[in-house]
């Protein structure tokens, strides 16, 4: 019965239904804890994204996606390759609200529009190298880390090292964080991500 209900569970989460209604927080609605969470990203993005409102019900947890993205952007991967790692797992997620969000990011960071194209509509990326990025961080997904030998070598042989491994590691946690919260939530895009909306491509039997 236990593994009945998580297949439900799961198939509801990607049809987008959930069964809670989420509050997405202002600063005066925030738990104590959470309010100057939000009042930072307030300051930082001049709004306060939908996500972060949502996360802000349990404070520790934006506090911990924050934390989060400030280490993956520190890491020695480029914006290309950052927006690779993240669009690739928020386009195997299925989030309506990531994919549009980093949409925005990607520009904003002058990221080729070509390489969010390719990530978005799940077609071939313009280098072989970021390719090879975009494969690894499936197949880690996917095998939940246990990459074979072959695979790992592959992706150290496309020009990346073992540090990149482990970086690709924290921006999965980053987004398994954010990603998560918007399919519990069914988190509304930000308006001004609106214009990025996006849908996973259905698969057309041959």
């Amino acid at each position: 019965m236990a593994y009945i209900f998580f297949i439900e569970l799961e198939d509801m989460l990607l049809k987008g239904h959930t069964m809670a209604n989420f509050t997405i927080h202002t600063i005066e609605t925030a738990p104590e804890a959470g309010k100057p969470l939000l009042e930072t990203s307030l300051k930082n993005n001049g709004r306060i994204p939908g996500l972060h409102g949502t996360m802000a019900d349990a404070p520790p947890l934006l506090a911990a996606y924050n934390f989060a993205h400030q280490q993956f952007m520190a890491t020695t991967l480029s914006d290309e390759e950052k927006t690779v790692v993240w669009q690739t797992i928020n386009v195997e997620n299925n989030c309506h609200y990531c994919v549009p969000a980093h949409t925005g990011i990607a520009k904003m960071m002058k990221v080729d529009d070509a390489i969010t194209e390719a990530l978005r509509n799940e077609t071939p990326l313009p280098t072989p190298k970021l390719d090879a990025l975009r494969s690894f961080t499936l197949v880690m997904l996917r095998d939940r880390g246990f990459v074979s030998d072959a695979d790992t070598q592959a992706f150290l042989e496309a020009g990346f090292t073992k540090t990149n491994i482990l970086e690709i590691i924290l921006g999965a946690a980053q987004k398994l964080m954010s990603n998560y919260t918007n399919h519990f939530a069914n988190t509304p895009v930000d308006q001004v991500f609106e214009k990025f909306a996006w849908e996973k491509k259905t698969a057309v039997a041959a």
